[in-house]
This record gives C-alpha cells, sequence and structure tokens, in this order.
C-alpha cells in the first residue's frame, strides 16, 4: 500500500481563529464561517492539528483572560 498517494488525496484544511482566539479547522475549498479568518495556508489536517497545539496554548476565550486579567490588576492595585 502507497501511503504517500493516499496522503496527497487527502483534502487539505484551513486553520481558523475566532474573535475569541479560539483554533479550529476547515476544510480549505469551503467558505469559512462568518467570525472566523483563516490562519495561514492550506495543510495537510495531521499539519493543522500540530499547528494548533503550538499556538493555542491557553484554552480560555480572549474575553475571559482579559477580564481576570484586569480582576487580578484591581486586587494588586
Amino acid at each position: 500500500m502507497d501511503t504517500t498517494s493516499e496522503a496527497a488525496s487527502e483534502p487539505d484544511f484551513l486553520v481558523v481563529r475566532n474573535v475569541e482566539e479560539q483554533y479550529s479547522i476547515w476544510p480549505a475549498g469551503r467558505d469559512v464561517p462568518a467570525g472566523w479568518e483563516v490562519i495561514g495556508p492550506p495543510r495537510p489536517k495531521d499539519a493543522c492539528l500540530t499547528h494548533i497545539a503550538e499556538v493555542w496554548t491557553d484554552m480560555r476565550p480572549a474575553s475571559l483572560r482579559r477580564s481576570m486579567e484586569a480582576a487580578a490588576g484591581e486586587q494588586t492595585s
């Protein structure tokens, strides 16, 4: 079995991110839903998931992180 040709025939995906800085993957060639932006070029699914694992180190939504940082700043004042 030729795994190289199988990998080449797998569809590419896009890494997408929303305004809350949450990441996902989306099939390349399909319209990206409103509220999501494409991050980088189309790539194999495994490469997308690896990229997300490297850049999305804090799973909290951005609004929650900002709120928690503001609350922490108020406590230290």
